[in-house]
């Protein structure tokens, strides 16, 4: 009798392995992201003189970025979570191209605005881009025609097409993820594993 419970339990214990092991692979994903992102924060805090910390949400916090996918973007933690989460899906493009473009709306001088049109362009849009983002021929002919003369909203057709798809695809997988849940749950993660 105590061989058909082992037996029983092995397969329960593989799959516990294998969730700690998926929940591990997502945090040291997640510390990469936040890792990057706050060393160019950090340079740019040092000319300020100030200096931040990103810890893990709490889970009320997490639980926010559920009700709109805006709550997620807005939060540092929640974007390095949810590019974790595409770069795992093979669609981290998809946040890139969005960042890129947000960060091209607030360019101001008219040389850099030209320079940062054709590198997105060349990343994102171009066929066989080595990022190349799913959007239909149409939008791609109107941004090759709107980089000649670039303006603030020559990629806004293909960056509201990009984030409707990751809000009505990726989005909803990212709530249901195991990493998202697991950030929800009330039992705190040890400071070793936030990388602390």
């Amino acid at each position: 009798m105590e061989r058909g419970s082992r037996r029983r339990s092995e397969p329960e214990e593989d799959k516990g392995r294998m969730k700690r092991t998926i929940i591990k692979d997502w945090k040291t994903r997640l510390s990469y992201f936040l890792q990057n992102s706050s060393n160019s924060n950090k340079r740019k805090s040092k000319k300020a003189g100030k200096h931040r910390n990103y810890f893990r949400p709490s889970p009320e916090e997490a639980q926010l970025w559920s009700e709109a996918f805006d709550e997620l973007l807005a939060n540092k933690y929640g974007l390095a979570a949810f590019r974790a989460f595409l770069k795992s899906e093979f669609c981290e493009e998809n946040i890139e191209f969005w960042l890129a473009c947000e960060d091209f709306k607030k360019t101001k001088s008219p040389q850099k605005l030209t320079s940062k049109a054709k590198k997105i362009y060349n990343d994102f849009i171009e066929k066989e881009a080595p990022k190349e983002i799913n959007i239909d021929f149409q939008t791609k002919n109107m941004i090759a025609q709107n980089i000649q003369g670039p303006t603030h909203t020559c990629f806004s057709a293909a960056q509201k097409r990009v984030y409707s798809l990751m809000e009505n695809n990726s989005y909803p997988r990212f709530l249901e993820s195991e990493f998202y849940q697991e950030l929800c749950r009330k039992t705190p993660i040890s400071r070793a594993a936030q990388g602390t």
